[in-house]
C-alpha cells in the first residue's frame, strides 16, 4: 500500500498551482461581485491542455484517470478560486463521460475536440423544479417527429447556461406512468442551446456568482436524431456511469476550499495580535483549526482510496459517496472556522474567507445532499430498508 503520488501526478499538482498564481483572491472577488464569467482563467486552463485531462487521446485529450482530475480540481479550488473556478471547468473535465462511452462516433468527433481545446462550452440539463433529486420524475418531454425530436419543459440550477453553446439534456421519451421500470424512458441528448427556443433566466443566489445558475424554459426545441446520446430510453443508465466520478470531483473541490480557508485562518491567527499576543496562541482558536486539519486529512484519504478504486476498475460506490460526504463537511467546517478566526473582519469581503464560506456551503447540497449520501450508505452498504 502506497500513499505517494507518482511523479506525473506531483507534476500536475505543481503545474496547476503555478498557473493559478496568475489568478489571485482579488481576481476571484472581483469576478464574483461583478457576476462575470472568469474568461481569462478558463482560457488559461484550456491553453494549458487541462480541459482534456480525462478525454481520450484520439480527441485531443490526455486519457488520464479520475485521480489526476481530482488533483487538478483540488488545486484549482485551493488556489482561492474556490467554486467559481472549479465550476467554470468542472463539466468539461469529466461531465462528457456519457458521451465518450455511449455517444456515436460522429457525435464525439464533432464535439469532444472542441471541448478539449476550450472552444465549446456545454451545460448539463437534468434537474427540474418539480423533480429535485428524484430524476425519474422529470417531465421535460421529447417527442419523435421523423429525423428530429421536439422538446418542451423546464430545467433549473443549470450552471453555465448563459455561456454555453450546447446542453447535455435529459428528457423523457416515455411518460413516467407508461413505463414498467421508473428509470426507463429517459433519453439523453447533446444538442445546441437554441436561444430562440430556450429562455434562460439566471437565478439570484448566495454565492459562486462568477458562474451563473439558471432556470431554462424550453419551448418546442428541435433536436436532430444525430444529437441523441446512445439509445432512446437508456439515458438514465448512461448518467449512472458518471455519478461516482462526479462525487469524487466535488469532494476534491470541497477539500481544496477547506485547505485554502485553513491556510488563511492560520496566517491570520499568527499575524493578528490581541491582548499583547497572537490570537493563534489561544486554544479557543488553535484547537478548532487543528481539528479541521485532522478532518481534511482524513477526508482526503477516503477520496484517494475512491479514485484509486475507480481507476483500477473496481467497485467504488461506498468510497465515492463517503468521500463526498466527509470532504463536504470538512471543507465547510474549515471555512466556517476560518471566518470565526477572523472575527468581525471575517464578515468583510476583503479577507475572502466570507467568499470561501459561501462557496463551501453549497458542497453540502450539490450535486446531491448529505442526507441523500447517508440514504445511499444506509441502504446500499448497511443493508437497511430504503427510505425513499
Amino acid at each position: 500500500m502506497s500513499f505517494e503520488l507518482s511523479e506525473d501526478q506531483q507534476l500536475i499538482r505543481k503545474s496547476v498551482a503555478e498557473l493559478m498564481k496568475r489568478f489571485d483572491d482579488n481576481y476571484w472577488l472581483e469576478k464574483d461581485q461583478a457576476h462575470e464569467f472568469p474568461t481569462e482563467f478558463y482560457d488559461a486552463i484550456a491553453k494549458g491542455g487541462w480541459l482534456g485531462i480525462t478525454m481520450p487521446e484520439e480527441y485531443g485529450g490526455h486519457g488520464l484517470g479520475i485521480t489526476e482530475a481530482t488533483l487538478l480540481l483540488e488545486e484549482v479550488a485551493r488556489s482561492g478560486g474556490g467554486m467559481n473556478a472549479a465550476s467554470a471547468i468542472h463539466l468539461s473535465i469529466f461531465g462528457m463521460h456519457p458521451v465518450v462511452v455511449h455517444g456515436s462516433a460522429e457525435l464525439k468527433r464533432r464535439t469532444l475536440p472542441r471541448i478539449v481545446n476550450g472552444d465549446l462550452h456545454v451545460c448539463f440539463g437534468v434537474t427540474e423544479p418539480g423533480a429535485g433529486l428524484d430524476t425519474t420524475r422529470i417531465t421535460t418531454f421529447a417527442r419523435r417527429e421523423g429525423d428530429h425530436y421536439v422538446v418542451s419543459g423546464r430545467k433549473v440550477w443549470i450552471s453555465k447556461a448563459m455561456e454555453s453553446e450546447k446542453i447535455l439534456l435529459l428528457t423523457r421519451t416515455q411518460r413516467y406512468d407508461d413505463v414498467e421500470k421508473k428509470t426507463d424512458g429517459l433519453t439523453l441528448f447533446l444538442t445546441d442551446l437554441d436561444r430562440d427556443r430556450v429562455d434562460i433566466r439566471p437565478i439570484a443566489k448566495m454565492g459562486r456568482n462568477a458562474v451563473t445558475s439558471n432556470e431554462l424554459f424550453i419551448d418546442e426545441l428541435r433536436i436532430p436524431v444525430e444529437d441523441r446520446v446512445g439509445e432512446e430510453g437508456k439515458g438514465f443508465s448512461y448518467l449512472l456511469d458518471g455519478l461516482n466520478p462526479e462525487r469524487m470531483l466535488i469532494a476534491a473541490e470541497a477539500l481544496g476550499i477547506g485547505r485554502v480557508a485553513l491556510d488563511r485562518a492560520v496566517r491570520y491567527a499568527n499575524e493578528r495580535v490581541v491582548f499583547g499576543r497572537p490570537i493563534g496562541m489561544n486554544q479557543g482558536i488553535q484547537f478548532p483549526l487543528a481539528d479541521s486539519l485532522a478532518q481534511l486529512d482524513a477526508a482526503e484519504l477516503v477520496l484517494r482510496k475512491a479514485t484509486w478504486l475507480y481507476d483500477a476498475g473496481k467497485p467504488c460506490g461506498r468510497e465515492a459517496n463517503t468521500a463526498k460526504y466527509l470532504c463536504a463537511d470538512a471543507g465547510f467546517n474549515a471555512a466556517d472556522r476560518a471566518l470565526q478566526t477572523h472575527g468581525g473582519m471575517g464578515y468583510a469581503e476583503e479577507y475572502n474567507v466570507a467568499r470561501y464560506f459561501r462557496e463551501a456551503r453549497v458542497m453540502r447540497i450539490a450535486p446531491v445532499s448529505q442526507e441523500m449520501i447517508l440514504n445511499y450508505l444506509g441502504s446500499h452498504t448497511l443493508g437497511l430498508p430504503r427510505s425513499y
